[in-house]
């Protein structure tokens, strides 16, 4: 548990949504946006695969990835602490923002099924889902790509 529990904390450290006010890891292009659509469309019509995983009881670190709009600005969020009813997800923003302002790390929030850009667990060391992490892969040293691509169930 506690090394699932450390792959979390790096996913979250090293992930494209932000890390701070002006995080690093912070991605705003340099990926295929076709691939990122279609990584999001992958997402959301297997989201009931992950809703059953969460209930089987045989998996951890739950979490889904949330666009959150402010203004003009559009960021994606891991939702950690996730349970699912009546058709929504709720659960804690995981991390703090960098381009919206409307949110803050360790706040509730509320997503309908349908709105889910991504999610993911953990089950015997290796990450199932993100599925937006892969059009990201070519943005990261071949070194953290690597690291990421050890990790996930299905490179």
């Amino acid at each position: 548990m506690k090394t699932h529990r450390t792959l979390w904390l790096v996913f979250l450290i090293l992930a494209f949504c932000s890390c701070s006010k002006s995080p690093e890891t912070l991605v705003r292009g340099g990926y295929d946006e076709k691939e990122m659509d279609a990584a999001i469309t992958r997402a959301r019509s297997e989201v009931d695969s992950f809703i059953a995983e969460m209930s089987k009881g045989n998996a951890t670190d739950f979490a889904v990835k949330v666009p959150i709009q402010d203004k003009e600005e559009t960021e994606h969020f891991w939702l950690t602490d996730v349970v699912y009813h009546n058709g929504k997800f709720e659960g804690v923003i995981g991390n703090d923002p960098g381009m919206v302002t409307n949110v803050k790390m360790g706040q509730k929030w509320t997503v309908k099924k349908s709105e889910i850009s991504d999610w993911l667990f953990m089950r015997d060391g290796k990450m199932h889902g993100n599925y937006t992490i892969r059009p990201l892969l070519k943005t990261l040293s071949e070194e953290e790509a690597a690291r990421y691509r050890s990790i996930l169930a299905n490179p």
